[in-house]
């Protein structure tokens, strides 16, 4: 892995050791929108002909500074996204990297009707009583043999996982050794940290394989690297059933104009 993907994993393991010697350690309970509600939206957007985007709530990444997001911002933003069609929101909360913070994430909830992914390093049960959300990201790459394990344990505390692979290694384990329901393809290289989008359309064809000759259905997400309609439209042919976009939403001065345009990419027909 790339060194800035371990300095996120050393800052991580910091801030769990903190919510461990913490002396209110709260156990959140609370409703929750599970998959059933990204199923039903993923297919009633692909009906009317329109691209199913989970967009993203994000001020950075290690390698760029988007823009600052209070958690009043955090709430307007979710707000034009979903008054956009997005079909759910994801919300970063990993604060030294990529800025973040559960107080955005809990503004977002608050705003918004969707459903709401939390995107951070979940590398302990602990985290998962930070915060409340729908969705929560697991990075099989980051989780190995402990990956099903937090998938259970996010299920019994009524998230539901969606469990990130980066390549066809990382895909086959999650396929052949866990439960997972939602698998997010990032097209971003862990190794390199550059993203291509055809990461997509090589391991796509792996699942629908696998699912074809097992009879299990899994909700394909893409993630990383879609910035224009074409791209969306291409991750739509690919067979993606949602594509997950963060910076070149976020990046743009009209986020409600970028969010619908991307929405409206497929204008009707897959081409």
């Amino acid at each position: 892995m790339h060194s800035a993907i371990h300095e996120i994993i050393n800052s991580t393991e910091k801030r769990v050791k903190a919510l461990y010697e913490a002396e209110d350690h709260p156990i959140l309970k609370g409703d929750t929108q599970g998959i059933e509600k990204i199923i039903e939206a993923i297919h009633s957007k692909k009906d009317s002909g329109k691209v199913p985007i989970i967009a993203e709530v994000k001020p950075a990444s290690p390698s760029m500074k988007i823009m600052d997001i209070s958690p009043e911002e955090a709430g307007k933003i979710a707000m034009d996204m979903e008054n956009a069609g997005a079909i759910a929101i994801s919300v970063l909360t990993e604060p030294e990297f990529f800025e973040g913070s559960i107080d955005n994430l809990k503004a977002v909830r608050e705003a918004i009707s969707l459903p709401v992914l939390r995107k951070d390093f979940i590398i302990d049960k602990v985290q998962f009583d930070e915060v409340r959300s729908d969705l929560i990201l697991l990075i099989a790459g980051l989780l190995g043999e402990k990956l099903e394990e937090l998938i259970e344990y996010a299920r019994s505390k009524e998230f539901e996982p969606l469990v990130e692979v980066h390549n066809k290694e990382e895909l086959t384990y999650v396929l052949e050794n866990s439960s997972a329901k939602i698998v997010g393809i990032n097209n971003r290289d862990l190794t390199t940290l550059e993203v291509d989008i055809a990461t997509t359309e090589e391991l796509i064809p792996i699942i629908k394989k696998y699912d074809r000759r097992t009879g299990e259905e899994h909700l394909v997400i893409s993630e990383s690297g879609v910035h224009t309609p074409e791209d969306a439209r291409r991750m739509m042919r690919a067979g993606a059933d949602a594509i997950l976009i963060g910076t070149s939403i976020v990046k743009d001065e009209d986020i409600y104009r970028k969010t619908k345009e991307l929405v409206d990419a497929l204008d009707n027909t897959i081409e």
